[in-house]
């Protein structure tokens, strides 16, 4: 995965073994344990990063559904679904980083 945060470089150059790791379970979990496409998967982690209000998660998530051919009204669509269950503020923390990125 292209590095998009600062802290994830350093992380990895400080603690190479924790990463691969993690990485490798990541991959596991993400591409061999189940049926659903690509892009659905990286939807699916922009709301759970979204819910859980983990800004440099959801913009990674982000970047990472759109690489796989996810629109920006799907995204805006995956987002809006946080509303109800999360909350507005919620919700409002994850629209204004997809707007954000949008703006760039």
């Amino acid at each position: 995965m292209k590095d998009i945060h600062d802290a994830l470089k350093q992380f990895k150059k400080e603690f190479p073994e924790v990463y691969k790791a993690h990485e490798a379970l990541g991959k596991k979990v993400h591409e061999e344990s189940g049926p659903l496409p690509e892009k659905t998967r990286w939807l699916i982690k922009a709301a759970v990063s979204g819910a859980s209000s983990h800004r440099l998660a959801l913009e990674t998530h982000i970047t990472k559904a759109r690489e796989a051919g996810a629109t920006d009204a799907e995204i805006m669509h995956t987002l809006l679904l946080l509303m109800q269950t999360t909350g507005f503020p919620t919700f409002m923390e994850a629209y204004s980083v997809f707007e954000n990125m949008r703006a760039k």
